[in-house]
């Protein structure tokens, strides 16, 4: 932190404790001796309110990468990228129509637990298993480094704090808290706690929003007039063609698939639309949510404008950090650098809640999602069975995603280099594009593929990307990849199934 701590080491503590004693406390109110059954923990009996569902998924949705990050992108860039986000953003609407209209119908009319069963139905074992290998591999991978970032952000208060706590002691802790309150609730803890936990995020922005806002001086010049004189206005970015990483249709439709992919196709997310009541409860969640959606990112991005406002009116420096050797901007640290070094107390305390908020909404659901996939794709436990052992086998598996967590953070933290942890999130990204390829030519081509290959075609897919991303200023006379990467990997998969498949349909 480049600004001087606000709030003792003890007061930090103190905040996480009261908040994760209120998250055990409605855990526990919520749980009962039926509620430890595997059908509750699963899919929460399918007895969710849509609503609930709804919000709660905004925080889930919106991690802690997101509560620092967004903020911190509207001034990146050579030329600041400003509000250029939003257009990901309408692409994220376009993608949650589709899993309305497409996907949701499917899994309520196949009766799913894990959406990864339909590639069993349409292909068969192998794909059905390597379907969810993938899911496991990216969540695992993806979770992990979103809490890390967040541990990362607390073991960087405790030191600016004179508290030299070890980083992996921070780690373990986190993840001892995330599994006290959900290991017995699971799912139907989740969507309560959840709801919570996004009302403490939205509330943390609205309220810096509003310091930010009444503590600059706007006699001379508007809100407006002030960002656009420090070019923090523009939304759409249209005259630099295709080869501009901010261009507004490379956006939109990267945006779309990622939604498509990483929401419609991804166990965590999937899992709360799939435990309301019918599929016209999961629409209307749906809908909702990605209205709701659209204006909450666009407060994360006002919120950015207003922190580097509030930099240059008080000529506060940006944050930097050391990286080989190196010092570098690190826009992702405006955030937390303003509201724990220059801001009163009262605003680093709702910035600790929403980031707490924002890291653990997302972290607690993906656990969830971890376990749920492991024990039904991998140990083939029938959600509905309520055996003891089956009930056992979840518990123990509920433990091990935990610990799979911890030693991925703790792998982080050893390998300490920004550029190889940013990788490994990027490789684990690729490992969507194989999802998208299985489930587009399931629903699209009535074809039966030789199962025994699929494993193959989605090892290959990801390869063959990484390759031309790396290598696509040659290949492609500069042209550089953007989100619309994810989009190349699924028709590679898809275009390897066609060369597999067989005339005989198996539907």
């Amino acid at each position: 932190m480049n600004g001087i701590l606000q709030i003792p080491v003890w007061g930090i503590l103190l905040i996480l404790l009261l908040y994760f004693g209120l998250l055990v406390f409605i855990a526990q109110r919520i749980s009962s001796k039926s509620i430890a059954q595997n059908s509750d923990f699963f899919t929460a009996g399918k007895k969710s309110a849509w609503y609930l569902v709804a919000y709660g998924m905004i925080g889930a949705s919106l991690s802690g990468v997101t509560f620092v990050s967004i903020p911190g992108v509207v001034g990146a860039g050579k030329t600041n990228q400003a509000f250029s986000y939003m257009q990901v953003v309408l692409g994220y609407f376009l993608g949650y129509l589709v899993i309305a209209q497409v996907l949701l119908p499917l899994y309520y009319r196949m009766g799913l637990s894990s959406i990864y069963q339909y590639l069993e139905s349409r292909f068969g074992n192998y794909s059905y298993k390597t379907g969810s290998i993938f899911f496991l591999i990216s969540r695992s991978i993806g979770s992990a480094f979103r809490l890390y970032l967040a541990v990362l952000v607390m073991d960087m208060l405790f030191k600016s704090g004179g508290w030299d706590i070890p980083f992996p002691i921070t780690a373990l802790c986190s993840i001892m808290l995330i599994w006290v309150y959900t290991q017995q609730g699971g799912l139907k803890v989740i969507v309560w706690t959840d709801t919570l936990q996004t009302t403490f995020m939205l509330l943390s922005v609205a309220f810096t929003i509003w310091y930010i806002y009444a503590n600059l001086d706007f006699t001379e010049m508007s809100l407006y007039e002030k960002l656009a004189d420090k070019n923090l206005t523009q939304f759409f970015f249209f005259e630099k063609g295709w080869a501009d990483p901010n261009n507004f249709f490379k956006q939109v439709l990267g945006g779309m698939f990622i939604t498509i992919v990483m929401t419609g196709l991804d166990q965590d997310m999937m899992q709360k639309n799939l435990s309301c009541r019918n599929l016209a409860d999961a629409q209307k969640n749906m809908y909702s949510f990605s209205i709701v959606l659209i204006a909450v990112n666009f407060m994360f991005l006002l919120l950015g404008a207003l922190l580097y406002l509030y930099m240059y009116e008080h000529n506060i420096e940006l944050p930097t950090t050391i990286n080989n050797g190196l010092s570098k901007p690190a826009h992702d640290l405006v955030f937390p650098n303003l509201a724990m070094g220059y801001m009163p107390v009262y605003v680093g305390i709702i910035f600790i809640i929403g980031l707490v908020a924002a890291a653990y909404s997302t972290a607690d659901s993906g656990l969830t999602a971890l376990t749920t996939s492991f024990c039904i794709d991998i140990l083939g436990i029938d959600p509905t069975e309520e055996s003891k052992k089956s009930i056992l086998y979840r518990k123990y598996a509920h433990l091990g995603m935990s610990a799979l967590l911890f030693l991925l953070i703790c792998s982080f933290w050893l390998i300490n280099d920004s550029s190889v942890i940013n990788q490994l999130f990027t490789i684990a990204g690729y490992t969507y594009g194989p999802l998208l390829g299985l489930f587009s030519f399931g629903l699209f081509i009535p074809l039966a593929v030789k199962d025994r290959y699929v494993p193959l075609i989605c090892i290959a897919a990801p390869i063959i990307t990484y390759f031309i991303n790396t290598n696509s200023e040659t290949l492609f006379g500069g042209y550089k990849f953007g989100f619309e990467l994810l989009l190349v990997n699924g028709i590679l998969t898809f275009l390897g199934l066609l060369v597999i498949s067989r005339t005989r349909t198996k539907l």
